[in-house]
């Protein structure tokens, strides 16, 4: 993949009466279309396909999977032939209007729809085994791009100007960013995680890669769960563009600013804490998440 930009750190000025200090780390800025913790999850994944001669990328995702987009775009650069195991079968004759399947398809990903019912099956033998027969030897990358390898580039995350922070934040899908984060943060760091999805399940998930207990999830935050937006938090993600030039995405650093921010104001963070947001990138399912609000008539994120 093309050599990463250098993360952007910028602060949000906030007025509060603990005198509180929030920064955000611009990781969506990293490179144009692997943005924030998708470049970092497929960074050693790519080496290792190309290390074991694979000639061929497949993953899994949603119909506006930042994963998939992102997939799709570093196995073109990479030489890979890519495909996309896409959830949804009505999602076949969308594809051009999709922005995210028609950037990956623009990108050479060839894809394969099946029913929910069906991909939850995802992870079976018998699954895996009919993929091979369908496409042939192919690398495979987990949903959301977690492995051990992802884990690792995600360990690269934080570097020695990030010391001097208290509170490391981020928002969580899969959970493979935060692992890393909690990995490589400092002992006097705490590593706060915030759920795109409801539930409390992602826990055992974390604790297979992360090696510290300095972590929490905040999961009062997921607006209904995941792919679920309403008004106020549209309103947000716009008052905060308009306020400081940094988009959000509405399913997850829009969620993440938005409970960052809230638990400042309730006195959450003890006094003079100094607080780092990653912005793990995303932005390319804006585009898709205001196909589905002009359907409802609810108000559009600015792009």
């Amino acid at each position: 993949m093309d050599t990463l930009k250098t993360s952007l750190i910028q602060q949000i000025s906030l007025r509060n009466k603990n005198d509180i200090q929030l920064y955000i780390k611009r990781e969506d800025l990293i490179h144009p279309f692997i943005s924030g913790n998708k470049y970092r999850k497929l960074k050693y994944n790519i080496l290792e396909a190309k290390r074991l001669n694979k000639k061929a990328l497949l993953t899994f995702g949603g119909a506006f999977s930042n994963h998939i987009a992102a997939t799709a775009f570093a196995g073109k650069e990479g030489g890979f032939k890519t495909i996309g195991i896409i959830r949804g079968e009505e999602l076949e004759d969308k594809v051009d209007s999709n922005p995210t399947l028609s950037f990956a398809k623009s990108c050479g990903m060839q894809f394969l729809f099946v029913s929910r019912e069906g991909y939850r099956s995802k992870s079976s033998l018998d699954f895996n085994e009919s993929l091979k027969t369908k496409f042939g030897e192919f690398y495979l990358i987990p949903e959301g791009g977690t492995n051990e390898l992802a884990i690792k580039g995600c360990e690269e995350i934080l570097n020695s100007t990030d010391n001097q922070f208290d509170y490391i934040c981020t928002c969580v899908g899969t959970g493979g960013t935060i692992s890393g984060l909690i990995n490589t943060a400092k002992e006097h760091q705490r590593i706060l995680g915030f759920p795109a999805l409801k539930g409390d399940f992602l826990k055992q998930d974390i604790r297979k890669f992360a090696k510290h207990e300095n972590w929490k999830l905040v999961t009062d935050y997921h607006f209904g769960g995941y792919g679920k937006i309403k008004p106020e938090l549209i309103a947000f993600i716009n008052t905060f563009k308009n306020d400081y030039d940094i988009p959000l995405d509405p399913i997850y650093t829009g969620k993440m600013m938005f409970g960052i921010i809230d638990l400042i104001e309730n006195g959450f963070f003890p006094k003079n804490s100094k607080i780092l947001a990653i912005h793990t990138g995303g932005l390319q399912g804006v585009a898709g998440m205001n196909l589905k609000l002009k359907l409802k008539n609810l108000p559009l994120i600015n792009e």
